[in-house]
């Protein structure tokens, strides 16, 4: 089946394989200077982080406290025309000596062709709590 993308699911997608990468050069073009990424739960991670730097910076840490072990496998992009999108994927981990594998799903805000805010959800906040904490 064949669908023609819209620019905020390409965008979101951008973004996704960026960070895959390591690409944070290009995941701070696809970003406002004070995108707010908004992390749930009781972790040291957790909070709003304000900033493009700020947000680059979660990135890079979610690298080093996983010692590359990291794997983000994009499953869904959803968008509603308006400004908004929902990403689904499997986040994959080890830090220390424990693992984790569980859904995420971030919703986007975009504004001008560029992510103004993003909010992560999870399927188990205490299970990520206990993973980062």
């Amino acid at each position: 089946m064949s669908m023609s993308q819209h620019p905020d699911a390409a965008l979101i997608r951008r973004g996704y394989e960026a960070f895959v990468k390591g690409d944070m050069d290009t995941l701070s073009t696809l970003m406002t200077a004070d995108v707010i990424h908004h992390v749930p739960g009781t972790n040291p991670l957790s909070g709003h982080h304000k900033g493009r730097e700020a947000v680059l910076d979660l990135y890079r840490r979610l690298g080093e406290e996983t010692r590359g072990t990291m794997r983000v496998e994009l499953e869904k992009v959803m968008v509603d025309g308006r400004g908004h999108g929902i990403s689904v994927h499997c986040f994959k981990a080890d830090r220390g000596d424990r693992g984790m594998e569980l859904h995420q799903s971030l919703f986007f805000t975009i504004v001008g062709g560029k992510i103004t805010d993003i909010d992560a959800c999870t399927e188990d906040i205490a299970e990520e709590d206990a993973f980062w904490s």
